[in-house]
């Protein structure tokens, strides 16, 4: 086998294999951990006790939350995280991250649960190049119990099929 023969991408991300009103149940889930918790809050210098003062959160717990007496996940590793699931499937032909807006975190995280992504393309527009096209997707992040745990928006500009360069 030659290395030319390799596919390093899936066939059908390109500009051309999303349509506006597509919905994708991305395969993948991912638990999250103290670890993934703690050290990446410490490494951003997120300073709310929050999410590393087990003490704290155990005689302050989330007003008007039942059952959030621990710790709780920094909302930017659970947007970071929904991000990296739905990646696989909308991220493999990108050029360029063009932004992320109207970021909402919707139901705190603790340590234990789980995140799952799902994606909605909203609209779809030609660019400058022609090589590429903007996509506008809409992430979701859904935990174990099926509460929306997140959402936002991203912009990306995106390889068109080759060959396919209008």
């Amino acid at each position: 086998m030659k290395a030319n023969d390799l596919t390093l991408t899936s066939p059908n991300n390109y500009f051309e294999d999303f349509e506006v009103g597509q919905v994708i149940l991305h395969a993948r889930g991912k638990t999250m951990t103290e670890m993934d918790n703690v050290l990446l809050t410490n490494l951003v210098m997120n300073t709310a006790d929050g999410h590393f003062n087990e003490h704290r959160m155990k005689t302050q717990s989330l007003k008007g939350v039942a059952g959030f007496d621990t710790r709780i996940v920094f909302g930017g590793i659970n947007f970071s995280l929904v991000i990296g699931l739905a990646a696989q499937d909308t991220a493999e032909q990108v050029i360029e991250e063009l932004g992320m807006d109207k970021i909402r975190l919707r139901h705190p995280v603790i340590h234990g649960d789980t995140l799952y992504a799902m994606t909605e393309v909203l609209e779809k527009t030609a660019s400058t190049r022609p090589d590429a096209g903007v996509i506008r997707f809409k992430h979701y992040g859904i935990n174990q119990d099926d509460k929306l745990v997140f959402e936002g928006e991203r912009t990306a500009l995106v390889k068109r099929k080759p060959g396919a360069a209008r």
